[in-house]
């Protein structure tokens, strides 16, 4: 079976990287060795630059509509971010739980002909320079120019390339419960760390909570028994109450890593989302980081495999991502080393210099700006201008905001006057400067839009 790309992993990071994929008239094959999508939720927060991705892919509307805003990000017990200020039409956290995410998601993909393999348990592959063949565990072989792996923190493709995984783990024996509670929290999403452990409390929407629980005197490997009596006690002394926590219909232990591996490309073959790196869990941006890699990967995959520009093109995912990965990994685990402080004094200095930081309205919006995504830009290339890499703020302009235009996996070029040639992927917007935004809403040149092409 042949493809233009295999994408190995359909979590919510290997179904946006297909849906565009195969908006861009790219053949493409999700391979998923589940027979069917996830029930399994570890993630409940989209972030605002995440939104802004969905919101170029047409699906953001579909996916708040499953969800509730959260305008203040609380990291600690005084400590919060105000995300009501973010230059972004998104100015929340979405709380919705990740299966939300991936309906949506598939159901793009699967009505834009992405295919899928569902089944598929991928055993090998190799590569040479005409592609890269894979083979299932039920002997099933499989072809393609290029290959994704988003298969998750035990990827088989990451291992299959020889990449090495160092790291270390954060946090042994998280507890997970799904319950209900008589008594539900006022605040959308409740979390607090009292030193000997933390608890964190979200909505699934359907009256049952998801409990993220750590209890730092009982920690036991992951296939440990876990009653819900473990559960509701650790949530009791971080949060001062149970919640009237009853009827669990699923609990389960992990265990929360720091790793990224030291490259994302090898040959035809690139890692993406929890295959490429995982973080701890504190200010929900795994998940979010993921979705950003494939929004990356996926227009450069598709102008390379059109012939529009020059296969080195696809190094520069690994240029832009990887430090971004690296940044993530290091601000989440300050994140939760600072959350699991466990004199209370030490705790108490915290609060107060953490508290009054954020409240300097640079460093509050630094730190928002960061976590949300919102912040984070891509270093220029060496002789380029400043602008080149930096986030594209959404703007109104003639014919649609920039968003909108962006559409499809298209280029948008903004200027005075439109140029002589321009290629028929690239929508001309009037307006001041000479920019030529990206499809993954990042700015990738001033100019005449001819040079970038002419690469």
């Amino acid at each position: 079976m042949a493809a233009d790309v295999l994408v190995v992993g359909a979590g919510p990071v290997g179904l946006l990287l297909a849906g565009d994929l195969a908006e861009a008239g790219v053949a493409v094959t999700v391979l998923e060795r589940r027979t069917t999508g996830s029930n399994l939720t570890r993630a409940f927060g989209v972030h605002a630059r995440t939104l802004e991705h969905l919101d170029v892919r047409g699906v953001a509307d579909e996916l708040i509509a499953t969800g509730m805003p959260l305008r203040e990000l609380r990291l600690f017990d005084r400590v919060a971010l105000d995300l009501a200020k973010l230059p972004s039409r998104y100015g929340y956290l979405l709380v919705t739980p990740q299966t939300h995410t991936e309906d949506v998601l598939r159901a793009r993909a699967e009505r834009l002909g992405a295919k899928f393999g569902w089944g598929a348990d991928v055993r090998a592959l190799t590569q040479d320079d005409s592609g890269v063949d894979v083979t299932t565990a039920d002997g099933q072989r499989y072809h393609s120019r290029y290959l994704v792996g988003a298969d998750g923190v035990r990827s088989v493709v990451r291992d299959q390339v020889g990449l090495s995984f160092p790291g270390r783990s954060v946090l042994k024996s998280i507890m997970l419960a799904d319950v209900r509670l008589a008594e539900p929290p006022e605040d959308l999403l409740v979390v607090n760390g009292v030193g000997d452990g933390f608890a964190f409390v979200a909505p699934f929407g359907d009256g049952f909570y998801r409990v993220f629980a750590w209890d730092r005197r009982h920690q036991v490997p992951d296939d440990a028994p876990l009653e819900l009596e473990e559960v509701r006690d650790i949530t009791r002394r971080s949060l001062g109450t149970d919640l009237g926590m009853r009827e669990a219909r699923w609990m389960s232990r992990f265990h929360s890593d720091e790793r990224q591996a030291p490259h994302y490309r090898v040959g035809r073959v690139f890692l993406a989302g929890d295959a490429a790196h995982v973080h701890s869990p504190a200010g929900g941006q795994g998940m979010n980081t993921g979705l950003q890699d494939a929004a990356n990967l996926s227009w450069k995959l598709a102008e390379v495999l059109a012939g529009r520009l020059p296969e080195s093109l696809l190094d520069t995912y690994e240029t832009e991502r990887h430090p971004i990965g690296r940044l993530v990994l290091r601000s989440s685990g300050a994140i939760i080393r600072l959350a699991m402080i466990k004199p209370l004094l030490l705790r108490e200095a915290r609060n107060r210099v953490l508290g009054a930081a954020v409240s300097v309205p640079p460093l509050g919006r630094r730190a928002s700006g960061m976590i949300s995504g919102v912040g984070l830009r891509y270093a220029p290339p060496a002789g380029a201008d400043r602008l080149v890499g930096a986030r594209a703020a959404d703007r109104p302009l003639p014919g649609g905001r920039l968003y909108e235009l962006l559409r499809g996996g298209r280029f948008v070029y903004i200027g005075p006057r439109r140029p002589a040639t321009l290629p028929d992927h690239v929508v001309f917007a009037r307006g001041s400067g000479e920019v030529l935004v990206r499809p993954d809403a990042h700015v990738g040149w001033v100019g005449d839009p001819a040079g970038y092409f002419a690469r």
